[in-house]
Order: structure tokens, then C-alpha cells, then sequence
């Protein structure tokens, strides 16, 4: 693979940046946007960095820095998913928890934000508490957003109870947008005043980076990761107005930044430091860039895969057709096409044969994969398994040299399997999914060397693309997530079965 980013030089000068806007106060609390652990989009855009970028630099810094994490009340009521792990946002602050601690870094508390005694809320602060795991409760700031003179007081964020914080940085995480990030910084700007420290507010989004062109592939590929929410990116204005430079911010932080400008004034006091939005960031991955052709390309791969995702999630309901067709008009502005994507039309055309074979009588399922040096190797559902296990056989064995007449698993390991399935836990469809075929060969791979030379080959498909015919189960999506493996699909369900597909 290309790298178009140095990720050394990122760390080095992200962490150098930070701590020098933290000199300027007794404690600096930085909102922190986009994905602390884990940012495959960032991954995927910029081919070099750490998806786990970010959570390094905090280690990097840990005797200066603890973490609140933030999850908006109404959130966990409706059980919001989110869609890269498909859980709920609560059970990702647990998770979030247990992976902070593992990096050696101190987790404050938890803080749920517009809280109105939501029975699910409720029960979950329970679980917290009783784990031994602080947390705090702030409702609805009275006047927000344009009553700065009541958001400002006893009666605003004056109500929030304070947290009781040691370190000089604090930073303020939540599992996704909306979560009330800004507004617990902010009520922690206006107790820290009325207590007499000097406390200081900075953001930290990796996206859009506003040291790159407005319309550079890299900056359009958050608008195809955001499209949900509208963002579009624009030139800051303030900026371009205080210090006659371009800068890239999005809309949503421009539109705000006067009433949060005001806000923050009223707080301390004194005229804000800041003269844009572009001013309150901290973030310096644009200095990382070494080679922009292959982020520019890395970028453009990205927002077919996000147009393919957008599309699926349409089919399922998730979004409207307004998202959709916002999805398909950012694919256009660049002109890019679905076969762009190297691995979708072999996966559509011999889809297409096994139809044709069939009389177009039912959906056949075909997965393609493409192999680091351009080879693209393909899969297809049978009554044995399905289409995503039957490509990974079929690549592992490619890289390993081994004959497709050699079978990896036995029958012997497999109808036990389905049988299981079927009879026993009375599944509708015994085929194999993806997972449990990677057991089964496992299984193999204890008494069959050929077996285990393939298992150790799975390690060669990290990175690699794949493309589905068809809507992939969550366990599939899942699964080749935890293999690094960039699937999409379209969107199209493989059965007209309205539970089973799911």
C-alpha cells in the first residue's frame, strides 16, 4: 500500500501543539470530535495513519490528561446504534471505558447530558454507579442557544453540578455528534471562573482539515462521511475576515461560532482570544500529508465506499432518500463512478452469469475480493455457505498456493455444523456464515498443515477491498471489519425473507 501520511510526524506535532495552548491556562478543556479509538475513516483517507491516532497521543500525554465522556440521555433511550460496531451508544461508553484504561489513562467520569429522567437513562446510571464509575447529570440548559444572559448563570450551566477534575488537560469524548460535548465544556468554563481559575476551551476534529483546499477530495470525503448530517464544508469567514487567510471549517461550527464566541466572553469576562472557529481547533494532521496523489485517491475510494454504505442504509430504512440522493450528488461533483471501485463490476458480471444460468429465477450472492497486487478473487453462496466465507476460502488458498480441488475443511467438520444449525437451533438458513467457516478451518487447521498454511495467510487480507452483491448479515459486516477488510455492497437483500436477512 501507498502511504500518503506520516504518522510520526503527526504525533510529534499534534502533541507539541496541544501542550502549548495549554500554557496559557490552569486547566484547558478540549472537546474532542470523530472517533477516539478506532478511526477508520481517518484510516482509510489518509493511507499511514493510526486509526488509533489519538488515543496514542493522549497516552503520549497522560500525566497531564484525564477524560469525561459524554452520552446524551434521549440517545440511550431510543437505543441509538452505532453502525461501525453495532452496539448501543451506552454499551459503547463501556467499551470506550475499557479501552482507555488499557492505554493507562484516567476516565473522570461520565456525564449524561439532557437528562429528564429517562427510565433507560436511569437504569444505566445505575450500572455505572454501582461499578464504581462516577456520574454526573446536566438537563437542558435554560436559554440555549440565544439566551447568552440566562445560559451564563445560576439559573443555565450554573445548574449543572460541577466535576471535580485534577489534571491540566481535560478532554471531553462521546461516542458520537450530539452527545453535549460543548455544553458540558462550556458549564465547566463558567464554574471554573466563579471559582477564580483561568480555564481555557479548544476543539479537536480531525475533519475537514482546514489547512486543505475547500473542494479537495480529502475535505468532499467528510462531507460523503457526514451526509447525514448535512455538514458542508465552507471557507471561514471569520478567519478570512480577522487574519485575510483561507481556512476550511464546516457549517454547523461557522454558523455557531458567534453566539459560542459571546458565550464565552460572558463567561470570562474578557474579549475571546478567538477571532474564528478555524482559532479554537488544535488539530495539525495536515502537516502529516507526504504524498497528496495518494490521499487524493485514497479519498475518492472513500466516498464511493461511503455513497455504497449510504445506499444500504436507504434500503434498510435508516436514512431518507433526501440523504441518499445528497450521497449520489457528491459522487457526481467529482465524477466518480460505482466502478470506480475495482472490485464491483467483477462481483455484479458473474453475478449476472450465475443468474443467467438460472433463468433470473433468484438472487445469486457473489463476493469479490481484490488482493494487495490486483488479483480479485470471488465467492458465491451455496446450500454450504455463504458468499462472504466461500471468497475468503478461496482467497487464503490463492496465498497459500494450494489447488481449488483441495478441500480445506472437511465435510465431516461442516455437516455437523449445519445440522446444528438447522435441526437443532432451527435456523432458516444453514449455510455458513463467514465466521463460522474461520472456525471450522481453524478446527481443521489442528491436525491439517494445508489447513493451517491457509489460516496463516488470513493476516495478507488486512487492507484488502471486497464488494457484495448483496446486503451482508452483521455478523459478515462485522466479521470482515475485524479482518481490516473494506467491504460494501449493494443494495440489494439477498432472499425476499423479511426476518432472516437481518
Amino acid at each position: 500500500m501507498k502511504i500518503g501520511f506520516d504518522h510520526k510526524k503527526y504525533l510529534e506535532e499534534q502533541s507539541k501543539y496541544i501542550l502549548e495552548r495549554v500554557n496559557d491556562y490552569d486547566k484547558l478543556y478540549l472537546e474532542f470530535g470523530g472517533k477516539l479509538i478506532g478511526d477508520m475513516h481517518a484510516k482509510r483517507v489518509l493511507p499511514g495513519f493510526d486509526e488509533n491516532a489519538k488515543i496514542k497521543l493522549l497516552h503520549k500525554l497522560k500525566e497531564n490528561v484525564e477524560i469525561v465522556i459524554c452520552v446524551y440521555a434521549g440517545d440511550i433511550e431510543r437505543n441509538k446504534i452505532r453502525g461501525d460496531y453495532g452496539i448501543t451508544y451506552d454499551m459503547d461508553v463501556l467499551r470506550l471505558i475499557d479501552d482507555l484504561r488499557d492505554y493507562d489513562l484516567l476516565v473522570n467520569s461520565v456525564v449524561i447530558t439532557r437528562y429528564d429522567d429517562q427510565p433507560s437513562a436511569t437504569v444505566f446510571i445505575n450500572k455505572l454507579e454501582r461499578r464504581g464509575i462516577k456520574v454526573y447529570k446536566h438537563r437542558a440548559t435554560k436559554g440555549y442557544p440565544t439566551d447568552v444572559d440566562t445560559i451564563v448563570s445560576d439559573e443555565g450551566y450554573g445548574k449543572n453540578p460541577y466535576i471535580e477534575t485534577s489534571k491540566p488537560i481535560v478532554v471531553v469524548t462521546a461516542p458520537g455528534p450530539g452527545s453535549g460535548k460543548l455544553a458540558t465544556c462550556l458549564s465547566q468554563l463558567y464554574h471554573e471562573q466563579k471559582q477564580g481559575k483561568v480555564a481555557g476551551y479548544s476543539k479537536f476534529e480531525t475533519f475537514p482539515v482546514w489547512n486543505v483546499p475547500l473542494k479537495h477530495p480529502l475535505n468532499i470525503a467528510y462531507e460523503a462521511a457526514t451526509v447525514d448530517l448535512k455538514d458542508v464544508n465552507m471557507i471561514d469567514s471569520f478567519h478570512m475576515d480577522a487574519y485575510n487567510k483561507v481556512a476550511v471549517n464546516y457549517n454547523r461550527d461557522i454558523e455557531s461560532f458567534p453566539v459560542l464566541r459571546r458565550i464565552i466572553e460572558k463567561i470570562t469576562g474578557e474579549e475571546s482570544i478567538y477571532k474564528s472557529p478555524t482559532d479554537m481547533g488544535v488539530n495539525r494532521v495536515g502537516f502529516g500529508i507526504i504524498d497528496d496523489e495518494v490521499v487524493q485517491e485514497a479519498s475518492k475510494q472513500e466516498i464511493i465506499r461511503r455513497y455504497f454504505k449510504t445506499g444500504c442504509e436507504y434500503k434498510k430504512g435508516y436514512v431518507d432518500k433526501e440523504t441518499f440522493q445528497r450521497s449520489r450528488l457528491i459522487m457526481e461533483e467529482l465524477s466518480l463512478k460505482e466502478s470506480d471501485r475495482a472490485v464491483v463490476m467483477p462481483a455484479r458480471e458473474y453475478s449476472l452469469k450465475l443468474r443467467e444460468k438460472c433463468n433470473n429465477s433468484e438472487v445469486c450472492p457473489v463476493v469479490t475480493l481484490e488482493l494487495h497486487d490486483g488479483t480479485i478473487l470471488t465467492g458465491r453462496s451455496s446450500e454450504v455457505m455463504d458468499s462472504t466465507a466461500a471468497v475468503m476460502l478461496n482467497s487464503v488458498k490463492h496465498l497459500a498456493n494450494i489447488s481449488d480441488n483441495i478441500h480445506l475443511i472437511s465435510p465431516v467438520i461442516l455437516q455437523p455444523i449445519r445440522n446444528l444449525k438447522a435441526k437443532t437451533l432451527g435456523n432458516k438458513n444453514a449455510a455458513l456464515t463467514c465466521e463460522e467457516v474461520l472456525i471450522a478451518l481453524s478446527i481443521c487447521a489442528a491436525t491439517n498443515p494445508t489447513a493451517q498454511v491457509a489460516m496463516e495467510k488470513l493476516v495478507m487480507l488486512k487492507g484488502c477491498k471486497a464488494h457484495s452483491t448483496t446486503i451482508l448479515r452483521k455478523s459478515d459486516e462485522q466479521t470482515f471489519g475485524k479482518l481490516d477488510i473494506d467491504i460494501t455492497c449493494d443494495p440489494e437483500y439477498p432472499t425476499e425473507n423479511l426476518f432472516y436477512n437481518n
